[in-house]
């Protein structure tokens, strides 16, 4: 799996023909691994801009990229995970993904509509019943490799209690600003690599945070080393043997973003950003806490880090 991917979410999303140009400049930039999901609605565009971009011949085949999508909350059930991969393999137009992830440790009504959620729609999650459905997928070669997104170590390890195929990767919310040290930890431990997902902590979101780019700590590792702070932040993430995915629309910024390879932070550097930027999770996953659902609180459904 390359150690950058490119994010597909957007919010408002681009016109299609946009967001074909969009994955296109991307892969002319150098991205090799595309991050969809179901939610996203990009799935559509970027098989399109894969089958582009093998046409003109900027890649020689699908081989060369690397495509992750997930399984939406509402299609988490056991016997929806296989017929929902086969529907994302239909947008995207390929015969596989690379990687299926779970893509919250939620099962959702069928009819929930996007982040809508009422505490009737939270539904009880069968993670055994659902990984089992994962794993026949993988089995039928619709997906090279299963893994999850947003689990935390005790959802990790009632998953690893019955799995045959054990996740081979855990997005999650990572960067300089919610560092999981724990959590990384617990999946180097059991051999299950990590992935970060707002690097920077989604600067310009709705619910994103300043707390990476506007660091005072990491302006004066970039202003030392003649990085922006951007740089500085995925950079820290490659020294944490972690991969992430990197949302930019921009020509410029994605070329930017992948500018990372050919130094490393200091152990000093490391230092500061261990001990000198406060900790605070941003996207807090709120909608999915009921009375009467699996998760009752913040520290329920995130296994005592909120």
């Amino acid at each position: 799996m390359p150690a950058i991917g490119m994010g597909t979410g957007a919010d408002p999303m681009p016109p299609a023909e946009e967001l074909i140009s969009i994955f296109i400049s991307a892969m002319e930039a150098g991205y090799r691994h595309f991050d969809t999901a179901s939610f996203y609605g990009t799935e559509e565009a970027l098989g399109r801009a894969v089958a582009r971009a093998i046409e003109t011949g900027l890649i020689k085949s699908r081989d060369e990229v690397f495509i992750t999508s997930k399984l939406w909350c509402t299609d988490a059930h056991p016997d929806l995970v296989l017929p929902a991969l086969r529907s994302t393999l239909g947008r995207l137009g390929l015969e596989y993904v690379d990687l299926y992830l779970v893509h919250w440790p939620v099962r959702l009504n069928p009819k929930t509509e996007g982040l809508r959620v009422s505490e009737e729609d939270i539904l009880p999650f069968d993670m055994k019943g659902t990984w089992e459905a994962m794993e026949e997928c993988c089995r039928l070669g619709l997906t090279k490799s299963i893994g999850v997104s947003n689990f935390g170590t005790q959802k990790l390890s009632k998953l690893l209690e019955n799995a045959t195929i054990p996740p081979a990767v855990n997005q999650v919310e990572m960067n300089v600003g919610w560092q999981q040290q724990k959590l990384r930890e617990f999946c180097k431990e059991k051999g299950i690599h990590v992935s970060a997902w707002s690097p920077l902590s989604a600067n310009g979101a709705s619910w994103g945070s300043l707390s990476v780019m506007d660091s005072p700590v990491l302006k004066d590792i970039a202003a030392k080393r003649g990085k922006s702070v951007a740089q500085v932040a995925l950079r820290w993430i490659q020294d944490q043997e972690a991969s992430c995915i990197a949302k930019s629309f921009n020509k410029e910024r994605m070329k930017h973003n992948l500018d990372i390879f050919d130094w490393k932070l200091s152990e000093e550097e490391l230092g500061m950003i261990r001990e000198q930027i406060p900790q605070r999770r941003a996207f807090s996953g709120h909608f999915f806490v009921s009375p009467n659902g699996p998760y009752k609180s913040l520290e329920e459904l995130w296994d005592g880090e909120p």
